[in-house]
């Protein structure tokens, strides 16, 4: 058995009907003899350059485990899907247990824009209302002498 990563770029329409995909393609999985270590759903992103006239896509990344000649298989199967604009299928020594780094760049850049909006929520103090000091006046001198 080896150890496979498959990245997907799929359909941005996808992104809401995603888990309609990952059960149809996890039993095609299973039909071709892969088990699946893990599953990361990285979601919607902007691509690099335009794929089929689309500007984004749904990324997903497989850790999957069979035998090679599956994986021809599963190549061919990933090539005539209308919802798989790219795939990319490499063998590697073993499963990776950390997260990806699209996962985790798409994490903060969700935390982002909450962490804008607690910022936002808090009322801003204005310096000139925060630091009312009353100095002392000096009073005016008459000239006359007096």
């Amino acid at each position: 058995m080896n150890n496979y990563e498959l990245t997907l770029i799929l359909n941005p329409d996808l992104s809401t009907k995603f888990d309609d995909f990952q059960t149809k393609f996890e039993k095609t999985l299973s039909d071709i003899n892969f088990k699946i270590n893990k599953l990361e759903n990285i979601g919607r992103r902007q691509l690099a350059y335009s794929i089929l006239n689309h500007n984004k896509g749904h990324y997903a990344i497989f850790q999957i485990e069979g035998p090679s000649e599956s994986a021809i298989e599963l190549e061919s199967k990933l090539k005539y899907d209308t919802s798989v604009i790219r795939h990319l299928l490499l063998k590697v020594d073993s499963p990776s247990l950390e997260d990806s780094l699209l996962l985790i760049e798409s994490r903060e850049a969700k935390k982002a824009p909450q962490e804008e909006e607690q910022s936002q929520e808090k009322p801003k103090v204005n310096p000139a209302e925060q630091n009312e000091v009353t100095e002392p006046v000096a009073k005016e001198e008459s000239k006359d002498g007096e």
